[in-house]
């Protein structure tokens, strides 16, 4: 149910669409309520993952594919796509089916974050943001942060326009993380991942503390994917619990 990256000591996981109750189009471990799915699934489903981390209090998002963060102490509903907590206990999560959901650590202050990174998020520095934010609200130092990012739509399989390639080639980012599609005369292929990876090295984390599940949900069907299944699917979770 919970797939868990070997940089994190807190309590944590990335969500498949494996081990739920929802039928179809929706099987069977989606955790949204804004896609059509049954409540009471989706009821058990969420019951079902926060059970497997201790049953916590849970902070979660509306999310807007962009880059607002939100410092929280206690469980609620916050509009944005980032989350950071050093409240013990307390449960951050957000939702993805192709985004990115990234997870982030600092051992030593006990902070804990979970972000959505969609192409949006990632030109914007969502992932650069919230290291100065740990850093500036709790003393965080970024080459003692771990970073843990979670499935997502990989280069590969993520087709765009050029405008999208003309954003991220002003922001300055290294050619590595697009190219031409070569199956699409004036389309591009995008590598969010790479851009992510990147954004950290370039703010500071440490190699060693940057992992990547490395899962392509367009690939993979353990996974749900907004884009092959034509918007009809349904959302995992990147989680984490504070100490």
């Amino acid at each position: 149910m919970l797939l868990t990256s070997p940089l994190l000591s807190a309590p944590h996981g990335f969500t498949t669409r494996l081990g739920g109750v929802s039928a179809p189009p929706f099987d069977t471990l989606n955790l949204s309520t804004a896609v059509g799915d049954a409540p009471e699934a989706v009821r058990e489903n969420r019951r079902r993952v926060l059970e497997a981390l201790g049953t916590p209090p849970l902070a979660e998002l509306r999310q807007v594919h962009g880059t607002h963060i939100h410092a929280v102490t206690g469980p609620g509903t916050w509009e944005g796509d980032g989350l950071l907590t050093q409240t013990p206990g307390l449960a951050l999560r957000v939702a993805v089916a192709d985004c990115y959901p990234v997870l982030l650590e600092d051992p030593t202050q006990r902070v804990v974050g979970a972000l959505h990174a969609g192409w949006r998020g990632v030109l914007g520095g969502i992932l650069p943001q919230a290291l100065e934010a740990m850093h500036g609200r709790w003393g965080s130092r970024v080459e003692e942060v771990r970073v843990a990012v979670g499935p997502g739509i990989q280069g590969a399989c993520y087709q765009v326009g050029p405008e999208v390639i003309e954003h991220f080639a002003n922001a300055g980012f290294p050619d590595h993380v697009f190219w031409p599609d070569p199956h699409a005369p004036g389309r591009y292929r995008l590598d969010l991942e790479a851009a992510l990876r990147w954004q950290a090295r370039t703010a500071g984390v440490r190699p060693e503390h940057y992992w990547s599940l490395g899962a392509c949900t367009h690939c993979d069907p353990r996974f749900y994917s907004h884009r092959r299944d034509a918007g009809r699917t349904g959302r995992m979770w990147g989680v984490i619990r504070a100490w």
